[in-house]
This record gives C-alpha cells, structure tokens and sequence, in this order.
C-alpha cells in the first residue's frame, strides 16, 4: 500500500485558483485533476459520507447536515458517531485487504466511534453553568493531551462563530503533521474549512476574500511541503462544493407557519418550533431543506404551496427523490433546492422580539436548521465589540451571561453551496500529484473514495 494524504480545501473551485493561489495552481498544473459533480445536497456532512463510502445518501444516510430524527421528534445537526453512517467506509476496506493499513481523520465530519486509528474532532466542554470551553476529542485519547500540549488548545471561535480566522485551518493542519510523526498513518485525511468563512459573508468578491486564499494557500503549501520529504507519497487536494453568490434569503418555516402547518410552543414569552407537533415543517441546510410532512395526504397541498416561493427552483417528491438518491428514511417527504441567487433559512418565527434566546447565539445544536449568520455580528451595532468584551469579563468574573450578539438578518449573507452549481468552474475539484493515475475529466462525488482507494492501493488505472 503506498501512503496517501487527502488535504478537503473546503469551498475550492477551478475558479478559485489563479494569482492568489500561486502553490496551489502550481500544484494543479504539475499533476492529475478532475472535476467532481456534487452530491446533492452539496453539503460538508453528506459530502465527506459519500466520499468516505462511495455510496449516495440513500444509501449511506447522510442527507444533509442535519436531519428530523423521527423517533425523537427532533431536529438535529452536525452529530459526530460515525455509526449514522450506514456503509462501510474506506478504512473498512482497506484494513481488510491489508491488516497493516492504518488511517487518521482529523476534522472530517461523523468522527466520533468509528474504524480509523487515529482521530481528531471538535468537542468543546459545555460546563453546567452556560460556558462553552474550546476542547477536542481524540483517538486514541491522550492524542488530545499531545497535540494540545505542544500545539496549544485548539481554536474553537476561530472554527466558527464571528472569529472564524486561518487559526483553525492552521492548527488542524500543525495537527495532521503532528499525528503523522508520532503514527505514520497509512492514509491521512485533512480538513481544512478556511475558504467556508468570507465566501459565506461575502460571496465570491475577491475585495474579501482574496487574503483568504493567499491564507490558505500558504497552509496547503506547508503540508505538501512536509509530506514531500517523504518518498513516494500520494498527495491529493479536494474540495466538497464551491460557494456562489446569493441575494436572497427564503424563510421556509415562516411560509409555513403562515399556512398553518407549523406548531410554536411558548416558553418565558419566546418562541420555539415544536417539530413533533407540527403538520409539516422545513429542516433548512443551505441551498437545500427537506420538508417533513405528518399526513401524507397533504404533501400535494405543500408541495404546491413551496412550488410557487419566489427563489424555490425545483420540489421534489417521490420519484424524483429516487432519482436524486436522496430515497433514505431520513430524508424529508419533499426535498426543496434553491434557485443559484437563494438559500433557504430556519427562521420560523414571525416577530423578532419572539425569536428564541439561541437564535442571537452561536448554537449549531440547538437551531433547527443551518444558520450562517452565526458568522456575523451586527454592523450597525458599533458598540458590538465593547459588549463583548463586557460579557467575557463578566463570564471570568463567575456571572452567568450569553453573547448574544448574532443579528437576526439572513440578508448579510451573501454566498451559499448545496445545490447544483449552473457552471463547472463552481463545481468542487480533486488534484492529485500521481501523474500516472488514469483520472477522468470529471467524476461523480460517489467515484471520489475509489479513486482514494486506487491511490493507497498503487493501481494507477480506472477500473474500467
């Protein structure tokens, strides 16, 4: 088996790369690379499932980010066990063709419980009196210890939230070099989420973004630089999706509440979706939300509602759900995409004053549904960072507090990913340096693990 390093440049296009990139073109232009056609929802969870398994979401069950868990009456996103997964996975086959491969995932999603060696995710300490402490959990345990000992506690607000900064990016990367010292792993996989932060806030606008890319750009730089000292080495660069321009916020949930179908529990006078109570309900992930429907007999009444949402592109139901491989218990009763200028948000209440507490906080596990604002702070707020700085000292102090500083306005959001984009140059990529790989100009998000696997296995050619 011959050592493979998977580094996802999570929002990397064809687009992408150019003057602010000079390693990473350099790096395309000296190897092998292809254009990936997304998997429907171009999403980070459903895309590192699929990649990891070969398998579309109705097989693996990964249909977004997060999804109604039935039996709880729950919305739930970003869960870490990897058993949700429901197929066996790259490491899965590749220890059984030889029992000496060994993998390590740092910061690829589902990381929690499953077959690789060696692993790495984020898991904060959420202490009883409302502080979130930045940690991570590892596999084997004292990992932890190791990489936050030398490295320092990794970065958590610079992960996400209103401080998202290549600080993240940097550290899983210091990581991953780490890791590779202490283990030699067989096949490492690598995220690297800095391209997710401005392109959401401001779209593809290289005013904002352009130091983004020079940031990582000199990361990518530094992990191949490190690997190459290593003889015969696959080193392969990949993205999820790539991120476009949007103007156009949908509210799902308000235009279903309007309609009646949504039921609010109250609580201290703000207001709550009860999505067990609810006739029909949007789990909204982007540029994709899929609509739980309690009676069957109403989705036609549902679906022609959603068709007519100014920015709704396509409903699907049915058949076209099959044929969008989405057909998995998880998945909603209907799936909606957004046209290229929308996305769709979780926002179901109806006055701002009746907003539930965590929808002005960063809290990805509460929200029933995707939320990029989290991202933001208020712009005309000018007193913003002086609020904060408040709250911290009162936190330190021992006194209870929230920084609930995140506007309620989805307009700010300028960039999203999830459906299919209309050009190829906005499609993800995968570069790899092995030069005699037989690799297509382009190939499905389920082709992507077995071109890994041909990668660590040696064989340079297609199957076919």
């Amino acid at each position: 088996m011959k050592k493979t390093v998977v580094l996802d440049v999570v929002g990397l296009t064809h687009g992408l790369i150019g003057e602010h990139t000079p390693f990473i073109k350099s790096f395309l232009e000296k190897g092998k690379s292809a254009t990936i056609t997304p998997v429907l929802p171009a999403v980070t969870c459903t895309a590192h499932a699929t990649y990891l398994t070969g398998k579309a979401p109705a097989e693996h069950g990964a249909v977004g980010n997060g999804w109604y868990f039935k039996e709880e009456h729950e919305v739930k996103f970003w869960r870490q066990s990897n058993t949700l997964i429901q197929a066996d996975k790259i490491w899965d086959k590749l220890k059984k063709m030889n029992s000496n491969f060994t993998c390590a995932n740092l910061f690829w999603w589902f990381n929690m419980y499953s077959g690789v060696d060696f692993s790495v995710t984020p898991r904060p300490n959420y202490l009883a009196d409302g502080r979130k402490i930045p940690d991570v959990y590892s596999h084997p345990a004292e990992l932890r210890d190791s990489l936050q000992g030398e490295l320092g506690t990794f970065p958590l607000f610079h992960f996400w939230g209103p401080k998202t900064s290549i600080k993240s990016s940097q550290w899983i990367a210091n990581a991953a070099i780490k890791t590779d010292k202490l283990h030699d792993p067989t096949l490492t996989l690598v995220y690297l989420p800095h391209l997710d932060y401005n392109m959401q806030r401001h779209g593809k606008n290289m005013d904002f973004i352009a130091k983004d890319l020079e940031e990582i750009d000199g990361v990518v730089k530094q992990l191949v630089a490190y690997y190459q000292q290593q003889k015969d080495i696959n080193i392969i660069l990949l993205s999820e999706y790539g991120i476009t321009d949007v103007n156009r916020p949908i509210h799902l949930n308000r235009i279903l509440r309007k309609e009646g179908y949504i039921n609010i529990r109250i609580e201290r006078g703000l207001e709550l979706l009860d999505a067990g109570a609810s006739s029909a309900f949007a789990v909204a992930d982007h540029q994709v939300a899929h609509i739980y429907i309690k009676d069957p007999t109403s989705k036609p009444k549902v679906k022609a509602l959603l068709e007519k949402v100014e920015g709704v592109e396509k409903v699907f139901a049915d058949s076209d759900i099959v044929k969008a491989k989405l057909n998995h218990d998880r998945c909603g009763d209907l799936v909606v995409v957004a046209d290229k200028e929308s996305w769709f948000t979780y926002y179901f209440w109806l006055d701002d004053d009746k907003a539930p507490d965590y929808a002005r906080m960063v809290d990805i596990h509460k929200k029933p549904g995707y939320d990029p604002v989290e991202m933001l702070t208020d712009p005309k707020d000018k007193l913003v960072m002086l609020k904060v700085i408040w709250k911290l000292l009162k936190k330190k102090l021992g006194f209870r507090t929230v920084l609930n500083i995140i506007p309620l306005d989805a307009t700010l959001i300028k960039g999203s990913h999830g459906r299919i984009p209309e050009i190829k140059e906005d499609y993800p990529i995968l570069i790899s340096n092995n030069t005699e790989l037989n690799l297509p100009g382009e190939i499905d998000a389920t082709e992507v693990c077995g071109v890994l696997e041909r990668h660590v296995l040696g064989a340079p050619s297609n199957p076919d």
